[in-house]
């Protein structure tokens, strides 16, 4: 157990038990938005390691037995544990397939609770593209009925049958990627788009922490839905629960204000008596919360959702959350939050291969840059940054990592990838859009082919009905979608790129003036004819590139300033409802950030993107 990093130091677990009352603000360790009040081990450090360069392990059964002549830590990416294997330095060349298993052993831990009421789960924070994983030789099943879980963005689940569990455990991973183009990849490389430019070094693997933890046979899954009614002070909170014993149950939820150091009573609880079979349900409920303040950039209001499903002999199987009240809504020129109309001032974020750490400095940085919006481009982050973004007021617009390709097979994966994305990040207030593609990557027919266009139309219609929280934007920069004349898309947006102020002014004109060609690299809307009118809110979602020398900016700091605050001031003095500085940090090849990315220190004053000092042009 020597390499085995415990959450706490006798190893023993427990579920979870309500509290007299909630914790203060407890801290997340782990990637994910949900807390559950027990304990955990991290089975993050040094595991075995071995490349299967000719993918013979499942016919050889590695599973059973196998020399593994390398070790590597656990979270990482294949590309570094390769390149370590082969003793070179950084990451390795990706090749056209990579296998690659990963083993070690963890002893069973002391369980405090009966288990008759629990047993224990063990969870990847993110693994893939494609993962398999194996107890003492016997092939896993996630909660979801998975033999191999697909998807390197979001966390999948086993429960551990006590049959199959030993005083000492073997537990093996299977790891395979490849650089298929019909798969969600986002920005890295693929057959289609080499490395090089705006295309990055493949991070994938074993990415995120692994932890196990006993949880309720019966219980609440770490996953809430939240829809706010702001008008009526009203919640309504979707929530997934996971039953093995067919009963009659109660749902409880309560709701308490954080900042009250002594709360013991609730502002809101209600019970909800329910009949549940076993198996996985979703059940919809609502709260209302009188007095409710709401969230927003200004004022990040945030309260405590403490949520139990209790057994007919009264024990109750609780987790926690915070969320925030609020509504986002698209009308006419303007975006609105909780009805008030709201300029974004946005900036777009590539964490690449960031720390947490590092992210979190970023976020920090971005916010002191003046943004109220971040624009997290086509990257799956760890949960604990939308939880900052939530606690700094910072909004969100989150990007589906997109294929490379436009096929059948492409969409399939990448409505797979938006479903897993969207269900476990669906708790945060600060996410207020989601963007199914960008520049075409992966849809590049959407201007010919009317399949690719009915399948984002009808992603866009589910996402309205499903995930009324959100704004939904179907292509992101031009080739919006036009049906009968109506856009398929929240907002039309356009990506702008110029170093001349005066030819910026004539894009932005033409712009507003409802030119749909010709402004940004190809036409803004595809389909039917489409007819602006200001009915929908314009945002310039991609600008600048100030310092990209392929964009032929300026060199340093002060000219970059200065060019950055000419350009804003023309998006303000037109009726634009946001716009999205490109961007953040370095990144590779792509030399165009505001801030350091090790240190999140800004390179422009502080402020320089905030509109508030632009608020006289209005």
């Amino acid at each position: 157990m020597d390499d085995l990093q415990q959450a706490n130091s006798n190893y023993s677990l427990s579920a979870s038990r309500p509290a007299e009352h909630p914790a203060e603000e407890p801290e997340n360790p782990l990637p994910r938005a949900v807390l559950r009040m027990n304990n955990h081990v991290l089975l993050d450090g040094q595991w075995r390691f071995a490349h299967d360069a000719e993918d013979v392990g499942l016919r050889e059964e590695w599973a059973l037995g196998h020399a593994y002549e390398h070790t590597a830590h656990w979270p990482g990416s294949v590309e570094e544990h390769l390149a370590q294997a082969r003793g070179e330095q950084g990451a390795t060349a990706w090749q056209d397939q990579v296998v690659v298993w990963y083993e070690r052993e963890f002893s069973l831990p002391e369980v405090a609770e009966p288990q008759v009421r629990s047993l224990l789960q063990l969870t990847f924070g993110a693994c893939g593209y494609e993962t398999r994983v194996w107890l003492n030789g016997q092939l896993l099943r996630t909660i979801e009925g998975e033999d191999v879980h697909y998807g390197e963005y979001t966390s999948f689940s086993y429960e551990l049958a006590e049959e199959n569990l030993h005083l000492v455990n073997r537990l093996t991973v299977r790891i395979a990627d490849t650089l298929d183009a019909e798969i969600p990849r986002g920005k890295q490389e693929s057959h289609v788009y080499k490395r090089g430019g705006i295309w990055y070094q493949t991070y994938t693997g074993a990415v995120r922490s692994v932890w196990l933890e006993v949880v309720e046979r019966n219980r609440l899954r770490s996953r809430v839905g939240v829809v706010s009614v702001v008008e009526d002070q009203l919640v309504r909170f979707n929530l997934t629960l996971r039953i093995h014993d067919p009963a009659d149950y109660v749902l409880r939820l309560q709701v308490f204000d954080p900042q009250t150091p002594t709360r013991t009573e609730p502002l809101a609880t209600s019970d909800f008596p329910l009949r549940l079979a076993a198996g996985q349900w979703q059940q919809r409920v609502v709260l209302e919360v009188p007095g409710a303040e709401l969230w927003s950039p200004e004022a990040p209001n945030r309260y405590r959702l403490v949520a139990q499903l209790i057994d007919a002999e009264g024990y109750a199987a609780q987790i926690e959350t915070l969320f925030g009240l609020r509504k986002i809504e698209a009308r006419g020129r303007y975006v609105y939050l909780n009805n008030e109309p709201t300029y974004l001032d946005g900036i777009l974020y590539q964490p690449g291969q960031a720390t947490l750490e590092e992210m979190q400095r970023h976020m920090h940085a971005m916010k002191a840059l003046g943004c109220n919006l971040v624009r997290v481009h086509i990257a799956g982050i760890d949960p604990r940054i939308y939880n900052l973004a939530d606690e700094l007021g910072l909004l969100l617009w989150v990007e589906v990592p997109s294929p490379h390709s436009s096929t059948p097979r492409s969409r399939e994966n990448h409505r797979a990838e938006l479903l897993r994305l969207v269900t476990l990040s669906e708790t945060h207030p600060s996410i207020v859009i989601w963007s199914l593609y960008n520049e075409d990557w992966g849809a590049q027919d959407i201007a010919t082919n009317a399949e690719t266009r009915q399948y984002i139309i009808e992603t866009y219609h589910f996402m309205q009905i499903t995930y009324p929280q959100f704004l939904v934007v179907d292509n992101d920069g031009w080739h919006h979608i036009s049906h009968t004349g109506r856009l398929k898309s929240d907002l039309l947006t356009a990506h702008l790129y110029t170093p001349d102020l005066s030819r910026w002014q004539e894009l932005l004109d033409r712009l507003v003036g409802g030119e749909m060609e010709g402004t940004a690299a190809f036409p803004l809307v595809v389909g039917d004819p489409f007819f602006y009118r200001r009915q929908v809110p314009l945002v310039v979602s991609e600008w600048g590139g100030f310092g990209f020398p392929d964009y032929g900016g300026p060199q340093d700091a002060e000219a970059r300033t200065n060019t950055i605050r000419a350009f804003k001031q023309e998006l303000r003095r037109r009726p634009i409802a946001g716009d999205v500085y490109t961007q953040a940090t370095n990144i590779e090849d792509e030399r165009n950030g505001l801030l350091d990315p090790h240190t999140g220190a800004l390179s422009v004053p502080a402020g320089l993107l905030a509109s508030r000092q632009l608020q006289h042009l209005q």
